[in-house]
């Protein structure tokens, strides 16, 4: 028996995503990047989708500034209004692409530069709209401060093994590195579970981690 499919459910569907769009619209902590003055950051959260995992790390550090940044306002504006929830004074919400960070933070100013989840692109000819692929390690080498670190957490063994490769051939040096983050003795800030992190693990899958920081010559 073939599926019907009711009309209405697309309706319906970008009713919603226009309701979340109208909500980034009117939340003070939400920005469109022409609306966004560039500043230094601490902490960074980029391809943030929902954003709750930065969210979590803004409520634990109140004295370090933090920026979510993805290209669909939709999801981001679910952390905003968690943010709000919780009188949050110290997080941002931007929406641009990533190879718009340049435009979002200053040069050597980023602490921490989470990547948490990415689409993997698994073609070989998407390879460069990977976040890991060389040319945005060498967009993040210039904003990580000196001494701060890019960290990556992610599903796919494949993607992230590739992304080690990445990160080697461009000269950064692996800080931490585990297949494993939920059962190892890596901090408990790293283990703030994201929407994506929950489902995962929900489907038996293990959590890959690394931290790395980039090359006194890159940086």
């Amino acid at each position: 028996m073939t599926a019907t499919v009711d009309p209405n459910d697309f309706i319906i569907s970008r009713k919603r995503k226009k309701y979340r769009f109208a909500i980034f619209r009117n939340n003070p902590l939400c920005f469109e990047l022409d609306e966004w003055k560039k500043k230094a950051v601490d902490v960074v959260e980029l391809g943030a989708g929902t954003a709750l995992f930065a969210v979590e790390l803004a409520s634990r550090y109140p004295d370090k500034k933090f920026v979510a940044v993805d290209v669909k306002a939709d999801r981001l504006q679910k952390g905003a209004c968690e943010a709000d929830e919780r009188k949050l004074k110290n997080i941002s919400f931007v929406r641009a692409r990533a190879d718009q960070l340049d435009q979002v933070t200053t040069k050597n100013s980023i602490e921490l530069l989470w990547v948490t989840f990415p689409d993997p692109f698994p073609r070989e000819r998407s390879e460069n709209r990977r976040l890991t692929h060389p040319k945005f390690l060498q967009l993040y080498a210039g904003l990580i401060r000196p001494n701060g670190s890019f960290l990556l957490k992610h599903d796919n063994r494949i993607f992230f093994d590739w992304s080690l490769e990445q990160l080697l051939h461009e000269g950064w040096k692996i800080i931490e590195k585990t297949t494993d983050l939920h059962n190892s003795s890596l901090p408990d800030d790293y283990k703030i579970k994201t929407t994506y992190e929950m489902r995962w693990m929900s489907e038996g899958l293990f959590i890959n981690f690394v931290s790395a920081r980039p090359s006194v010559e890159n940086n």
